[in-house]
């Protein structure tokens, strides 16, 4: 039997004193999703993820076209290409940056809405592109509401969803970033602010309407709404930098933090900003651009799977297979890359700087028989790791453990740290690659993932199927009986 998150008897660990604890069918009540209206306000949040998913993977066939383009106004040089591959995370850090400020000031919901303008600006700018700079420009904008929603999303969703099905709504915006495409305003109707918020803002009635029409009208929610607004009283201002330094407030957005950037460095934003070109300059059995496409149906399996099994397994046991997965499939690309068969010039790794990767006018090398099958399995491999864990996971864990009173500055920090994480990474593969070889940045990443699984179990607390006052009160008491 679980053991209760906050069980231990006193004012020390009573974290809502004024009410008595609810009965155990109440407590069911409250964990299990009584209404299909949560749902609906979740898919109308994520569908913001639509784009930011197609966008982040836009250069990877994009780039090796462009490398072959005869029209001197749009043909990308190696620097060119690795600016127009990396740009985007540059947007997504500003865009996160932003959030520090729009997600208390306009809400969850306006912030999320609001993306849709530089990402709609960011498209006709790359349609209509007749030079470098409105592609570089196009791209940035899309990474600026990449940015945002990847911020504001996560916290909505977790904010609005019960305990009992957070984990799999949690999941949501990852794949919805997976699908691409881009639809806010015309389902905005059916997004209510979230209920925290709205009591944060002193709007009781509104948040209470909210949270009885995201619950279902046969479902007594007063007994959560209580939860909530006695949490929301008793942090009412918010944090200050003093404040920030004590340790239930510093350790959780510390978790957070070393997360997303652990998340970027296993090198998932490198690999699929330039896919095509990896197998381009690898030896493999099926053609490069069929190799992309399967490994793009299988992220959206693989996200799919995580959704329906991360409130059935935990965060944490996820999180520990997915590095584990990673590792093994990082190791074996940087291994089948050093001693494997290699492709014939210019597709080598040898001539990255001086010829283009997608230059397929020479014929790659004879496949070696199904040994050519490592690169495409290897890769499928990473990527059903990632997704299954430390893609969506990271998200979800991220709005679930940040207190709230810092919950909107420290998401947009936590989404602006990653993603000038991820610019680095992007910026430099190419010439990392050129100097030491394609082996070198997957060998690194291989290490990375030890590091996440010392990490996950060092500091990740298991959160499944808490409440966010739960979770916050267990950071806030130290409790160690949480993390069993």
């Amino acid at each position: 039997m679980q053991e209760p998150l906050l069980g231990a008897e006193g004012p020390d660990y009573d974290t809502f004193p004024e009410k008595p604890p609810p009965s155990p069918g109440d407590r069911a009540r409250v964990g299990t999703l009584q209404n299909k209206r949560v749902f609906l306000a979740t898919f109308a949040a994520v569908l913001g993820n639509f784009s930011f998913g197609y966008a982040l993977v836009y250069t990877s066939p994009v780039i090796p076209a462009l490398e072959r383009s005869l029209d001197p106004d749009l043909h990308l040089t190696k620097s060119q290409a690795s600016w127009f591959g990396s740009v985007f995370t540059l947007g997504a850090a500003a865009g996160g940056l932003s959030a520090m400020i729009l997600n208390d000031l306009l809400g969850r919901k306006l912030s999320i809405m609001f993306s849709a303008v530089p990402s709609a600006a960011g498209y006709a700018l790359m349609a209509g592109a007749h030079g470098l700079w409105m592609l570089l420009l196009g791209r940035t904008l899309t990474g600026f509401a990449g940015g945002l929603t990847a911020a504001c999303i996560p916290v909505y969703v977790s904010e609005i969803a019960p305990p009992g099905v957070r984990g799999a709504l949690g999941a949501t915006p990852q794949l919805m970033a997976v699908f691409g495409s881009l639809s806010l305003y015309a389902l905005g109707n059916f997004m209510p602010n979230s209920p925290r918020f709205l009591l944060s803002r002193g709007r009781d009635e509104e948040a209470l309407r909210a949270l009885a029409w995201l619950r279902g009208t046969d479902v007594d929610v007063h007994w959560e709404f209580e939860q909530i607004q006695d949490n929301v009283r008793r942090q009412s201002s918010r944090v200050s930098w003093a404040e920030a330094r004590a340790p239930h407030v510093c350790r959780p957005i510390t978790v957070a933090l070393l997360m997303r950037l652990l998340q970027q460095l296993t090198g998932i934003t490198p690999i699929l900003v330039y896919l095509q070109s990896i197998f381009d300059s690898t030896a493999v059995l099926l053609p490069p651009k069929d190799d992309a496409a399967i490994v793009g149906a299988v992220r959206l399996l693989s996200v799919l799977i995580a959704a329906l099994t991360m409130d059935l397994a935990g965060r944490k046991v996820l999180l520990f297979v997915s590095a584990a997965i990673m590792f093994a499939a990082n190791l074996t690309l940087g291994l089948y890359i050093h001693f494997g068969p290699r492709p014939l010039s210019p597709n080598s790794t040898a001539g990255l700087e001086s010829e283009s990767w997608g230059d397929l006018a020479q014929p790659l090398a004879a496949p070696a028989g199904y040994l050519t099958l490592v690169p495409l399995l290897a890769t499928m491999l990473f990527i059903m790791g990632y997704a299954v864990g430390w893609g969506p996971i990271t998200w979800l864990l991220m709005s679930e453990v940040l207190p709230l009173r810092a919950r909107g500055v420290a998401s947009g920090l936590c989404v602006l740290a990653s993603w000038l994480t991820a610019f680095v990474l992007t910026k430099s593969f190419l010439p990392v690659v050129s100097t030491f070889g394609l082996q070198v940045p997957f060998f690194f990443f291989a290490a990375i993932c030890l590091v996440s699984l010392v990490f996950t179990g060092c500091c990740v607390p298991e959160t499944k199927g808490r409440s966010l006052e739960q979770i916050e009160s267990f950071f806030r008491t130290g409790r160690r009986s949480f993390l069993r």
